[in-house]
């Protein structure tokens, strides 16, 4: 019974990972699409959206299962219910490539543009959030996943100053005005993942530590 509930486990950890890979996969093609004006690959991220969906709805069966048949505790019992939590922001997170790929699709219906402002320092951010959050679940390292909660704020002021930039851009020259909508919500959208891979960072940290930290919870304790 042990030895089944260990492959159970191992395998709704594989499947995350799996889950993860895609959805960084949706982000990074959706920001090649922007950057290469390329309709097809947004248009490929739009409709790779199902592929996600199930995936979530599978991890999703197999954590009722585990919870209900095989009555985990300790540290088990927190993977489990913090792998719930984390397949709810990956699959939002495949969300999110989705919209930015619907924005570049409708940007892509406007006059070319010039500049994307602070959108490429954002991508970088967010996709190294991402990327480190999710290493960090793999090998149950809540150092990195520190660094990650570290990032935040980061981003944060940089989708400030994208907003800032882009109502500045619109005051100036009307006919950027749908264009700029649509790069604030790339902007919006990338800081959205990054706060995603704060909350899967989070995650890791209770299971590895039992600690939360969500909201500064550790500094109130």
């Amino acid at each position: 019974m042990k030895r089944h509930f260990e492959q159970e486990l191992e395998g709704l950890k594989t499947n995350l990972i799996k889950m993860g890979s895609i959805a960084e996969e949706s982000i990074a093609l959706a920001i090649k699409a922007l950057h290469s004006r390329d309709s097809v690959m947004a248009q490929k991220v739009v409709d790779g959206d199902a592929r996600i969906n199930t995936l979530e709805i599978e991890i999703d069966n197999a954590i009722v299962d585990l919870l209900a048949l095989q009555q985990p505790v300790a540290v088990d019992l927190r993977l489990i219910l913090a792998a719930q939590k984390i397949n709810n922001d990956l699959e939002r997170i495949g969300d999110h490539g989705v919209n930015i790929a619907e924005s570049v699709l409708g940007l892509l219906k406007l006059d070319p543009y010039d500049s994307l402002l602070e959108i490429p320092k954002m991508t970088t951010v967010a996709q190294d959030m991402l990327r480190n959050a999710l290493d960090a679940f793999i090998h149950q390292d809540p150092r990195l996943g520190r660094t990650v909660l570290e990032q935040d704020d980061g981003i944060d002021a940089l989708n400030r100053a994208m907003v800032v930039q882009v109502v500045e851009l619109m005051k100036t020259d009307k006919n950027a005005i749908d264009g700029g909508l649509e790069l604030i919500r790339i902007s919006r959208n990338l800081e959205r993942v990054a706060d995603l891979a704060t909350n899967i960072a989070e995650d890791v940290i209770f299971i590895t530590q039992a600690k939360v930290v969500k909201h500064h919870a550790e500094e109130r304790g």
